[in-house]
């Protein structure tokens, strides 16, 4: 298999509520909007929708390989995660191959968007912008018939415009782009305790 296959790759840690807001709101609302800015529609690949009876870890390796941007949603449990350390470590290791993501050219192939948290990530990972989407994060579908869901709709909107843009200026594909095999998580330093004076 050679050249890329998906436009998008999301990147998530399936603990806590995140799974479910993906599945219920998310990635639908991010394929229609999709649709809305650009033809033929951008091909995003989310680990619920691979075929059945497949090799998880091959083929979430090859599809991480094949992709041209990494969505990252961040939790909490992101970065205890070691697959999403992995498929993380990896695009890492693609913008420094291309020179991407840094001081020369700090526009990268990683598009982290802020679910949950952020006071405990760990340092280095506070360092890159995100699209913050915490005051969306609501994971029951009753939230599709509120009157925030059309805000909702306009931040995805606008999220699907911006990732249209880089799509187009991705590097040509590259039979070595590197993988980097599950590594151990980052280890997030626990927050300070409150001190009492006596």
């Amino acid at each position: 298999m050679s050249g890329y296959k998906f436009d998008l790759f999301i990147s998530y840690s399936r603990y806590g509520s995140v799974q479910k807001w993906l599945l219920n709101h998310f990635h639908r609302k991010l394929s229609e909007c999709l649709a809305d800015q650009f033809a033929p529609p951008l091909k995003v690949y989310m680990d619920r929708t691979m075929p059945r009876a497949v090799h998880w870890p091959s083929n979430l390796r090859t599809a991480l390989r094949h992709s041209k941007i990494m969505i990252q949603v961040l939790t909490p449990h992101y970065f205890t995660s070691r697959w999403c350390m992995a498929e993380l470590r990896s695009m890492q290791a693609r913008e420094e191959m291309l020179g991407l993501g840094g001081a020369e050219i700090s526009q990268g192939l990683i598009y982290p968007i802020l679910y949950s948290d952020s006071e405990n990530f760990p340092l280095e990972e506070r360092q890159r912008s995100w699209v913050d989407l915490k005051e969306f994060a609501h994971p029951d579908p009753v939230y599709q018939q509120t009157p925030d869901y059309i805000l909702f709709h306009r931040k995805v909107n606008e999220l699907a415009s911006d990732l249209v843009q880089l799509v187009r200026q991705v590097p040509d594909w590259q039979p070595d782009w590197p993988i980097v095999e599950k590594p151990e998580p980052v280890l997030i330093p626990p927050p300070p305790l409150p001190r009492f004076d006596p």
